[in-house]
């Protein structure tokens, strides 16, 4: 006989079948998406016990024993970090803003922290001690050493990476800045009030949420998808179509301009008409604002909320193929869906939840120092540099010496570090330093890429060593598919002591193979 949970008594069960926390919303995305079927009748929700058993054996099965005869039998399980949570790996002001190719901060912890793993015998850092990451990106490795009571140091060649990384560490007036959230937000409510746009988007939504009731039941017509038991592409491709003939209507009915005249930049090419209009206003508001901690802070409220308001399809956030200007079908949600005309939800989500983020962080952060700079790692003079930003960091710095590094250095060919914020480069005039940047993915990964990603790391250690103690540890995370490393370390005058085989677990279902970073431990020959 088939036993049936609710929603809570199914993350119950979960929980201790999985021996980790399930959420009830863990369970309900498994639904939503059609991953279980939905039971249950008059408001009431409940789930079979056997799917959940069948999803979860197909999910979890043997992980470890599979990604081990893939990749290997040296393969360091417990770096694997199976047993957290989306929110451990961005809790706090991690999720600040997105950022592409950073490390979870339990890594971080788990190399600056003695206390982190039982089983881990070797200490490398102490409090008190100074962390260099001279590849800081979004400050991943500043916030963990805060967090446990050490002085960072980052470096970073973007200048957008180096406001991120400075204002998640950095101390705030609260006040200030709700005061100067509210009126910002008062203002274009005021703005968009004064437009159509509301207007039109609210009758779109009317029609369609009546259209997708019919055409796309949630989560029927998924599971039917799934099953093949609908030609979906041609289904979805006659409803798309004739839903724009709605959509066309009401963009009439309200002489709504949705495309821009030009797309010669970023901001011209990937946002709406409507949505660009707001972005200016509140971009002028934030002109305003005469803290200049509570500007940057608004600032990446902003860069955060103009990034989830792209003129794109749900599914292709991460891609950016063309941009959208009419209603589509979504093969995220299984329904048709519409590019946002708006960036207000946006704007007010993200920035209660910076608000709450900093706010948390602020909470735990000890009495230590961190900064990063903005330069070249490869000729940085660090001390100096940092005396401009902070005297007394500056003096701790140049007479106790950095005891070492934990980084992330770009993987070569792999992604553009500005251009994935291009969109903030376009609205606040950040100088780019793309042609600065080591292994970018438009110099692609061939043998003169490889030399020169070399060249670049080696003259990056070879002067941050200027800056360390004698006793140094240098940690570093790579995907050394080119077995680069050994000729870096040797042509930086250094060793690998030790090597670490980390799982990379995905977090997502799109990709199931198994994947692996080396974090090399280098010390002074």
């Amino acid at each position: 006989m088939t036993e049936f949970l609710t929603i809570q008594e199914a993350s119950n069960w979960a929980t201790e079948y999985l021996k980790k926390d399930v959420t009830t919303s863990n369970i309900s995305y498994l639904i939503q998406y059609g991953r279980i079927k939905k039971h249950g009748q008059n408001g009431t929700t409940s789930v079979s016990k056997n799917d959940l058993i069948n999803y979860y054996k197909s999910f979890n099965g043997q992980r470890e024993n599979n990604w081990k005869e893939k990749l290997g039998d040296d393969l360091n399980w417990a770096l694997s970090f199976d047993y957290l949570n989306e929110r451990d790996t961005t809790k706090h002001v991690h999720r600040l803003h997105p950022y592409k190719g950073k490390f979870i901060p339990q890594l971080v912890q788990y190399f600056l922290d003695s206390h982190t793993d039982k089983f881990k015998k070797e200490t490398y850092f102490k409090k008190g001690d100074i962390i260099l990451d001279p590849f800081s990106g979004s400050g991943t490795t500043m916030i963990q050493s805060n967090e446990l009571g050490m002085h960072a140091i980052g470096i970073d060649i973007s200048a957008f990476n180096t406001l991120i990384a400075n204002v998640k560490v950095g101390r705030v007036d609260f006040q200030d800045l709700h005061n100067e959230l509210t009126r910002i937000t008062n203002l274009l409510k005021e703005f968009i009030y004064k437009s159509n746009n509301t207007q039109f988007e609210n009758e779109l939504l009317e029609e369609l949420n009546v259209f997708n009731k019919k055409y796309f039941p949630s989560p029927e017509f998924k599971i039917k998808a799934r099953k093949k038991e609908i030609d979906e592409k041609s289904y979805t491709a006659e409803k798309e179509n004739e839903f724009s003939a709605t959509f066309s209507k009401l963009k009439d009915k309200y002489k709504l301009k949705i495309k821009q005249d030009k797309a010669d930049n970023f901001l011209e090419k990937w946002y709406l008409q409507p949505v660009k209009n707001e972005i200016d206003f509140v971009f002028e508001q934030l002109k305003h604002v005469k803290n200049p901690i509570t500007k940057k802070v608004l600032t990446i409220i902003l860069s955060r909320t103009i990034r989830s308001c792209r003129a794109t399809t749900h599914a292709d956030l991460a891609t950016l193929k063309e941009p959208v200007i009419q209603t589509y079908y979504c093969r995220k949600h299984g329904k048709i869906c519409k590019p946002l005309f708006s960036m207000l939800s946006w704007w007010e989500r993200y920035g209660k939840d910076t608000i709450k983020r900093l706010s948390e962080f602020n909470k735990i952060r000890t009495n230590t120092y961190q900064k990063c700079l903005q330069g070249d790692a490869r000729n940085i003079d660090i001390f100096s540099a940092l005396k401009e930003k902070n005297e007394n960091f500056a003096e701790l710095a140049e007479n106790q010496k950095i005891k070492g590094i934990f980084s992330s250095p770009p993987y070569v060919g792999l992604i553009d570090y500005h251009e994935q914020h291009a969109y903030a480069y376009d609205l606040f005039g950040f100088e780019r330093n793309d042609e600065l940047e080591i292994g970018p993915l438009f110099k692609g990964q061939g043998i003169q890429a490889r030399n020169s990603y070399i060249e670049g790391i080696s003259q990056v250690l070879i002067n941050s060593k200027r800056f360390l103690q004698d006793d140094y540890d240098i940690f570093l995370v790579s995907n050394d598919k080119y077995n680069m490393y050994p000729t870096i370390a040797e042509k930086s005058g250094m060793q690998i002591v030790n090597q670490y085989k980390r799982p990379v677990l995905n977090r997502t279902e799109k990709d199931k193979s198994a994947y692996a970073e080396i974090i090399f431990h280098l010390k002074s020959k």
